[in-house]
């Protein structure tokens, strides 16, 4: 089967996950969707605003859309809102063990290229952690108890067998990854870790070349096509782990913003307020937390055209 890099950006819709438990269920629809269209997935990363994935399957535009439609059923019921969730999928065929591993550790990296974890293995909504686990010395977690698990998933959608939830509801990573492919691919634990901790240069690019199939080497950049939240330079900078980590994050000011649709406008979500009491509402944000305009806006899922 071929392999392919997807990204679902959520583009004018702000965010796909606005809490902790979006980034569960997001997680879960993932799980739900691949294991039905039998798709094998290599890694995956959810961020606030988008979803990587690398996977194997002839079918990528069907497991984009079977994730989408169970997600966005979610949370549309859950912030009484209206619509399509996100926009658009960047789908890109990946040919080459140098393609398909450089896609992958950028994937499993994209914590680090946005600022919210100082290293890839310290986030929790991605792969990261699901193989070479004995090498690389993981606790067994606990997990839930299959009569729980219905609750961190769609209405009437059972578990797929042998897969385990950890206390949190979220499906294990090595439940959705298919390890052993991931595992071989990468050789050793010391590999592993060498891809994780490397930094993006023009060695990338030139390894990517070794593998002889006409495609363009993959980068953070093309990687990143449709996302809407930091620019290139930073993301680089973010690989050297200095970001400020105790900056505010979308899941704490999506918090505040909430409280605030209620409390002030008796409204249990930002999606029942208009356009210009967002626009005021971000101005506020902006002064009082110090933050970007392009945080305050994703956040209040305003799209930041001039003019507008």
């Amino acid at each position: 089967m071929p392999t392919y890099h997807i990204c679902l950006s959520a583009g004018d819709s702000g965010l796909l996950c606005r809490d902790e438990e979006d980034y569960i269920r997001l997680v879960n629809c993932l799980g739900i969707a691949a294991y039905h269209l039998r798709c094998k997935t290599l890694a995956y990363s959810v961020m606030s605003n988008h979803l990587h994935l690398c996977a194997r399957t002839d079918r990528a535009i069907e497991l984009v859309k079977k994730v989408r439609y169970m997600y966005t059923r979610y949370f549309n019921r859950k912030y009484n809102r209206k619509g399509r969730l996100g926009e658009d999928p960047y789908i890109v065929e990946l040919k080459g063990l140098h393609h398909i591993l450089t896609a992958i550790a950028y994937i499993l990296r994209n914590p680090l290229h946005h600022g919210v974890a100082a290293t890839p293995f310290g986030y929790k909504f991605s792969s990261v952690n699901a193989v070479f686990q004995k090498e690389l010395g993981r606790q067994t977690v606990p997990t839930l108890p299959q009569k729980l698990m219905y609750r961190h998933l769609a209405d009437g959608v059972p578990p797929p067998p042998g897969y385990l939830m950890d206390e949190s509801g979220m499906f294990l990573p090595e439940c959705l990854v298919d390890v052993e492919d991931v595992e071989h691919m990468f050789a050793t634990a010391r590999s592993y870790l060498y891809y994780m901790n490397r930094l993006s240069g023009r060695k990338w690019e030139e390894e990517q070349c070794q593998d002889n199939t006409g495609q363009p080497p993959v980068t953070v950049e093309t990687l990143e096509t449709g996302v809407k939240m930091n620019d290139l330079q930073t993301m680089l900078t973010n690989e050297f782990g200095r970001s400020n980590y105790n900056s505010m994050t979308d899941v704490a000011l999506c918090k505040e913003i909430d409280s605030i649709c209620k409390s002030d406008y008796g409204t249990g979500s930002v999606y029942g307020l208009d356009c210009q009491t967002r626009k005021r509402m971000a101005e506020t944000l902006m002064r009082r937390h110090y933050i970007s305009k392009a945080q305050a806006f994703r956040c209040l899922a305003l799209d930041d055209v001039p003019g507008t």
